[in-house]
């Protein structure tokens, strides 16, 4: 039988090419496999959700609570729907597995783009996918909102109206941009069938191309080395072969990633629509978006309002505040390696200290991050009292450029001090020469 299959289908050129490629063992180097598991389950578990989720906004009667004949309890299909899911034996279960697997293909994703900034990973021959996994990581959490806002509950409701009037305040043609997006004005009938087809089929298709290019990619160029590799075998590659012993690793580690996931949602409750109950136009005080786009958020909370005109375009704080501004970032990181002025290839991850500045950098723009982040949370730190109303702005924007620029200046006068006691041990420790005099 192999031999017959061999003659037409050449499996042993498969073999031989692709199933004996060496992989490189090193801990980091799994955190682009649980990216990957992430996505599996998010594809298996929204495989069964889509069977029994009905993607409307039509309303129908609250089987759960159907009021009376003179005044019956309507509420939307979708959020019917999801009411339906979580009474269904393991129903709720399934939600908290695609719930928090969402959340951890996100930042292991995130996580994984900084181990390749920090090793220098994304050096050449490496650029394309560098920017191949910044466009990942971008459609993960696109991917994300859409699906938080499939069980059009309250949260749902007041999440997409935000979102819609972002898109409405695009200059020029903003008003063409999010009816065309949203299927007519806000709320319209055939919203939630757009969201319902962006999250199932045009997200998804476009995470599993990006995907499969960055892993093509990745076996075409073969992985950066650990730097012990370079010691072992110069320019060779040192691992094992995916076959016989990293499918096994890559296995166990599904599994194991796996039963964690499942214990975890076991315990941890995810999204309660039950809580926010249907749509209603009442908004939710300090409704905040999940933690991946916290930021954005941010940025929002403080930029203080304006609007002008330009040629003919209304200019609004909240397209510069949720657009404008965080293109900023994302711009740099898509610099990031045009930056670079290596001309040699890259064979083996380089230790981040040896590189105080790309360190620095990385650091400070991650501190600006977390600021940003913070800075979402401007009405609880007011109500804390640790600002007022009248300072927050100013204290916030403050920190968003001050702590970046202490954190650039500290990591490396840090990367500096370890340098130095590195040259110092070196030097106490090297044999001491002496001359006799005979």
């Amino acid at each position: 039988m192999n031999q017959w299959l061999d003659e037409r289908l050449h499996i042993s050129r498969l073999n031989d090419k692709f199933l004996r490629k060496a992989f490189p063992v090193h801990h980091s180097f799994f955190l682009g496999e649980i990216t990957l598991f992430s996505l599996i389950i998010l594809i298996l578990t929204g495989i069964l959700l889509a069977l029994s989720y009905e993607p409307s906004n039509s309303l129908v009667l609250n089987s759960f609570d159907p009021g009376t004949a003179d005044k019956p309890n309507l509420i939307p299909a979708a959020y019917h729907s999801a009411l339906k899911i979580n009474a269904m034996p393991f129903g709720d279960m399934l939600r908290r597995v695609h719930h928090w697997c969402a959340n951890i293909m996100v930042a292991s994703a995130i996580i994984h783009m900084m181990r390749v900034y920090f090793t220098g990973a994304f050096k050449k021959p490496r650029e394309i996918n560098w920017w191949i996994g910044l466009l990942l990581l971008i459609f993960s959490a696109l991917t994300a909102v859409t699906g938080y806002i499939l069980p059009y509950d309250n949260y749902a409701y007041q999440t997409l109206g935000v979102v819609y009037a972002i898109t409405k305040s695009v200059p020029w043609v903003g008003d063409w941009l999010a009816q065309a997006a949203f299927a007519g004005n806000y709320p319209g009938e055939q919203v939630i069938p757009r969201i319902y087809g962006y999250h199932i089929m045009l997200l998804p298709m476009i995470l599993l191309a990006t995907t499969g290019a960055h892993m093509l990619i990745m076996v075409k160029q073969k992985h950066t080395q650990p730097g012990y590799a370079k010691r072992l075998a110069y320019k060779k590659i040192v691992g094992v072969p995916l076959s016989t012993q990293q499918t096994p690793i890559m296995i166990l580690l599904a599994l194991l990633f796996a039963g964690i996931v499942l214990f975890f949602s076991a315990f941890v409750p995810v999204h309660p629509v039950e809580f926010f109950g249907p749509p209603d136009p009442t908004p939710i005080a300090n409704i905040k978006p999940d933690w991946y786009l916290l930021w954005i958020f941010g940025a929002l909370a403080i930029i203080p309002g304006f609007e002008f005109e330009l040629l003919g375009g209304h200019i609004t704080a909240e397209f510069v505040g949720a657009m404008v501004f965080p293109a900023i970032p994302i711009g740099l990181l898509f610099l990031v390696p045009l930056l670079d002025r290596t001309r040699e290839y890259m064979y083996y991850a380089e230790n981040p200290t040896d590189h105080p500045r790309r360190l620095a950098w990385g650091v400070a723009f991650l501190v600006f991050m977390l600021v940003l982040s913070l800075a979402g949370y401007k009405p609880e730190l007011i109500a804390s009292g640790m600002l007022t109303s009248g300072n927050a702005n100013a204290v916030l924007w403050i920190l968003v450029f001050v702590l970046p620029a202490v954190a650039f200046f500290v990591t490396k006068a840090i990367v500096r001090g370890i340098a130095r006691m590195n040259t110092r041990e070196r030097t106490v420790g090297a044999p001491q020469v002496t001359h006799s005099h005979d």
